[in-house]
């Protein structure tokens, strides 16, 4: 990608996170449910960077042409085994180490949906899953940060402002 998200080529996604990483397109996904909570995943021990750390709904990178709403549902459904539609809210650029020597440097579509039904999710993906309110997360985020995926540390106060507003 460049700097105005327009894709300039394809690099297999551990190389891209390589060497101080090459600036590429991402997705994370936010869900709401009836009560305003959002859904958060702890990230399975068996990824390949922030075991073990919280982060939001599910997140990924879109295949090379995918749109990002069709990666986003299609990475939601194999994640967490929901099926929503959702609506992109920002793009929030960053870069952060996510150790093992990986850099992340993303251009990331931040997208929100509503839903109240069961989840399912990968256990190859989530380790455990919980809603949590708005108020509550900020806190968390706020008071144990390394608890938390490097993105979404950087990304809590914005996403914060854009669930208040959000309506689902």
């Amino acid at each position: 990608m460049d700097k105005n998200d327009n894709q300039i080529g394809i690099e297999e996604k551990l190389k891209a996170h390589s060497n101080g990483g090459h600036l590429h397109r991402a997705i994370s996904v936010f869900l709401f449910n009836g009560k305003g909570e959002t859904l958060l995943q702890q990230r399975a021990m068996v990824k390949y960077h922030s075991k073990g750390k919280w982060a939001n709904t599910c997140c990924s990178h879109p295949r090379p042409g995918e749109p990002v709403e069709a990666a986003a549902e299609r990475r939601l459904m194999e994640e967490m085994g929901i099926n929503a539609k959702l609506e992109e809210r920002f793009v929030f650029p960053y870069e952060a180490e996510v150790g093992s020597g990986l850099t992340e440097r993303e251009y990331d579509h931040i997208l929100f949906g509503t839903y109240d039904g069961e989840t399912k999710p990968n256990k190859d993906e989530v380790q455990a899953y919980k809603w949590v309110s708005i108020d509550e997360f900020h806190k968390w985020v706020k008071e144990r940060p390394d608890d938390f995926a490097a993105w979404v540390v950087l990304m809590a106060d914005r996403f914060v402002e854009e669930a208040r507003r959000y309506e689902g």
